[in-house]
């Protein structure tokens, strides 16, 4: 465990020497895929599959098609393989109308894992950091987008930050013969089966910027304090129940806060071939909104994932919250990536979502009204490859349907932009 520790103050300091934040956060997009045991001699090598052969590890125990892999730095520590993978992100976004803003900011991420085999199975210590609580807490602006506190205001039109601990959790995995597996998987910060993996962790957003404004409906959970999953994997299907603490993080995100289990999850996953992975998963969720005591949801979604291993990736996804008291609100998402080449990359994200939140003040006459909005966003990535490193150069552009009555609040043709450049561990 001593070892473990340093490796991860190691990899910390080495990950975020460049992280001298310009002011803010973003929920950038990576590709995590599995921490397999047939680790790589060479650092930036691709990492073996560490689950059954028809599908890969996405953020907590979600899967990804068996095609999509991740490269990270291999440190080779005696019975232990580690891996670290993470980016820091410089960005500058700029979004139009009476609530368009803009701002330059730093996004970090750092993942480090530890993986030994056993005589019974495999046990996986998991761990992943970020320095955006360094950041304002009203994060960054993102149009449209709604959900988590500032200074006990609700974040509208901007997305918050990242804890530093978004995950500090184990898996053990029980062989049963062949590719067949019961595991287990928890810790005090970690993320319940629910929804499909985390957005940073898919292949299909890897080098987007802009986290998507259906994030609180589709994985609002992947920071979860307090978190146990029991599942059954094979090479064609996973099956997995969680206990979990409903409530999302506070605005005061340098500590851990205390783990409980109130709220509970199920999602079966389908692994039909390496190109293809679909989930679908519910959820009963106790108060997850701090300014909404008293108010629970029940969460259904369900998505498709498919990666052809030559540099296409993408998902499509459907998510339904129904609020208990209160109404149903759902979203879909569509992303895509393609990497061209070996140097550039074209993406873009898709997003239907009802939402009614815009308004908080109760005196305002457009107070809890729902409203579908779509966002359209495609963007490019150059690549520039530096031995285990990667530099990625680039930027997206969005325009925004709504209806007529948000015309005063955020204009009559909403737009925005995002640039970045991404230093990246691990190609």
């Amino acid at each position: 465990m001593k070892t473990a520790l340093r490796l991860t103050a190691c990899a910390l300091a080495m990950g975020f020497a460049a992280s001298a934040e310009a002011q803010d956060h973003d929920h950038g997009a990576m590709d995590h895929a599995a921490m397999g045991h047939e680790m790589p001699a060479e650092a930036g090598e691709e990492i073996a599959e560490a689950v059954p052969a028809g599908a890969s590890t996405g953020s907590g125990t979600a899967l990804l098609p068996a095609n999509e892999s991740m490269r990270g730095l291999h440190l080779p520590t005696g019975d232990w393989m580690v891996m670290a993978h993470g980016f820091v992100s410089g960005q500058y976004t700029d979004h139009s109308g009476p609530r368009g803003d803009d701002k330059a900011y730093v996004t970090s991420m750092l993942m480090v894992t530890g993986e030994r085999e056993t005589s019974f199975g495999r046990v996986l210590l998991k761990s992943m950091l970020s320095l955006e609580p360094a950041m304002d807490a009203r994060g960054y602006p993102n149009l449209f987008a709604t959900g988590e506190t500032a200074r006990g205001a609700p974040l509208i039109d901007r997305q918050h930050p990242h804890d530093l601990f978004m995950e500090l959790a184990a898996r053990v995995d029980f062989d049963l013969g062949g590719d067949d597996k019961l595991f287990l998987y928890g810790g005090p910060v970690g993320e319940p089966a629910l929804g499909p993996s985390a957005f940073m962790m898919r292949g299909s957003a890897r080098y987007n910027p802009e986290p998507p404004i259906t994030h609180h409906w589709f994985d609002s959970t992947h920071i979860t304090y307090g978190v146990v999953t029991a599942g059954y994997s094979s090479p064609l299907f996973q099956l997995e129940a969680s206990a979990f603490r409903g409530a999302e993080p506070d605005e005061h995100r340098w500590g851990i806060e205390t783990p409980k289990l109130d709220s509970w999850s199920v999602r079966a996953t389908l692994s039909p071939s390496p190109a293809w992975t679909l989930q679908a998963s519910y959820g009963q969720i106790e108060q997850p909104e701090e300014l909404h005591p008293g108010e629970d949801e029940h969460r259904v979604t369900a998505s498709a994932h498919y990666n052809d291993g030559k540099g296409f990736a993408a998902m499509l996804a459907f998510s339904n919250k129904d609020r208990v008291p209160g109404g149903s609100l759902s979203a879909w998402q569509a992303e895509a990536n393609w990497d061209i080449d070996d140097r550039n990359t074209l993406f873009g994200r898709f997003e239907n979502v009802a939402n009614d939140e815009f308004f908080p003040d109760h005196a305002d006459p457009l107070h809890d009204q729902v409203f579908r909005v779509s966002k359209f966003q495609l963007g490019y990535a150059r690549r520039l490859p530096l031995g285990p490193f990667e530099l990625a150069l680039g930027g997206s552009a969005a325009l925004y349907a709504k209806p007529a009555a948000l015309d005063a609040a955020y204009g009559d043709t909403p737009w925005g932009y995002t640039v970045f450049a991404r230093f990246i561990l691990g190609r």
